[in-house]
């Protein structure tokens, strides 16, 4: 039976000390095919990842760091794992270029997530990007509410493109900012401009209660209609 805290267990796997020149040895040689691999994948790969690109790093990160110090994984396994996910990489590249329909499956593709001001519902409904988490990559582009916004975009990258109004066009809509948002009510206090707060529909109210022409929903945040501070 072994004992915990048995230090040469612990620290070198009851393996003899030379076998660290082994593994420097070996980390040398599946960093620099590892180097190699990536250049061939070309600059995508270093840049904003796909679902599919990233399943390639994991897969080459996979096959690197096992040889690098386990005995018992040779290196030239390794290389044809390697070998193998660039194949693989090259050929599912190419089929992307050739049908649209197996690039969208792959790579995903763009989606419009506010039109003029307000959510686009369908497209939401569609991504898995919560609400808050959605106003919080705004608020990072500088975005107090979503009159400012003349279109935004999911990309397959994951990233949020925003294209604004001009300072002069900026009209009244749902605030992102935590204080101002946090006090949407289903009961509206004065007669004012108010947003909804789930699609962002934007009009006058009277005081009381309404329900959204858009969502049907019955909360709402007071508007505001300023500028972008850049």
């Amino acid at each position: 039976m072994k004992e915990i805290f048995e230090w040469d267990r612990l620290l070198f796997n009851e393996l003899p000390g030379v076998f660290l020149l082994e593994v420097i040895f070996r980390s040398a040689v599946m960093f620099t095919i590892l180097l190699l691999t990536l250049k061939l994948a070309g600059k995508r790969g270093v840049k904003q990842l796909s679902i599919f690109e990233t399943v390639i790093i994991i897969a080459l990160g996979s096959a690197a760091g096992d040889p690098m110090f386990y005995e018992d994984v040779g290196i030239v396994p390794a290389i044809i794992v390697f070998a193998v996910i660039m194949i693989l990489y090259r050929t599912v590249t190419w089929l992307t270029g050739k049908s649209k329909k197996f690039e969208e499956f792959i790579e995903g593709k763009t989606e419009c997530l506010i039109q003029d001001g307000k959510f686009s519902l369908s497209s939401f409904k569609k991504e898995t990007l919560a609400q808050d988490e959605f106003f919080s990559e705004l608020r990072v582009k500088s975005i107090e509410h979503l009159g400012q916004i003349k279109h935004a975009f999911i990309e397959p990258s994951g990233e949020v493109s925003v294209f604004y109004y001009p300072d002069e066009e900026v009209g009244y809509g749902l605030p992102i900012l935590p204080a101002l948002f946090i006090e949407k009510s289903k009961i509206i206090p004065t007669d004012g401009t108010y947003s909804c707060s789930f699609c962002g529909h934007t009009e006058k109210q009277k005081a009381g209660t309404a329900k959204c022409k858009v969502c049907q929903k019955e909360e709402w945040v007071a508007s505001i209609n300023t500028k972008r501070i850049t």
